[in-house]
């Protein structure tokens, strides 16, 4: 019986180096995702630790168990930083159709408004509906994305300068 309601799960950043993240990693693989496969080792190996300005990597815990993750980059396939990308999503079988894998997104673009001004994933074809649900539109003709979110450009305040009388 998986979770049924968004308030069962906690969130919070993650280093995938927990036995939780393993058995994750496990079920993803058999599944034949290797996203997560792929994150512990450029975890490992100290090429994405996700600490770069604006990076996070976001794990859902429900009790003990790790139910999902969903990671944050600077998009790599881009020139500059003002790109963010959604990385690594993945939720276990037994926590989907609960509204985590959202409410995961969600986390990931409150974060990226911040950062970035555009918001950029690859995703494969069977979640193409869910990521322009998300208010993501489709992206034709380019080989990394699939779809972008852009963020309304923020005004950046002035500091006050007084001059003198």
């Amino acid at each position: 019986m998986g979770a049924t309601h968004e308030t069962d799960y906690l969130l919070k950043r993650l280093r995938p180096t927990t036995p939780a993240f393993d058995a994750l990693m496990e079920e993803s693989r058999r599944e034949g995702y290797w996203m997560l496969v792929r994150l512990r080792d450029g975890w490992t190996s100290g090429r994405n630790k996700f600490l770069k300005h604006g990076e996070a990597l976001f794990g859902a815990w429900h009790g003990g168990e790790l139910a999902g993750v969903c990671g944050l980059n600077i998009d790599p396939y881009f020139e500059g930083r003002n790109h963010g990308r959604v990385r690594h999503l993945f939720v276990g079988a037994r926590h989907r159709r609960t509204g985590l894998g959202r409410m995961l997104v969600e986390t990931v673009v409150d974060r990226a408004r911040h950062y970035f001004t555009v918001l950029n994933t690859r995703a494969p074809q069977e979640a193409f509906g869910f990521y322009e649900r998300l208010g993501f539109a489709p992206v034709a003709g380019e080989e990394f994305v699939t779809h972008r979110m852009i963020f309304a450009k923020r005004r950046l305040k002035r500091p006050c300068v007084r001059r003198p009388v």
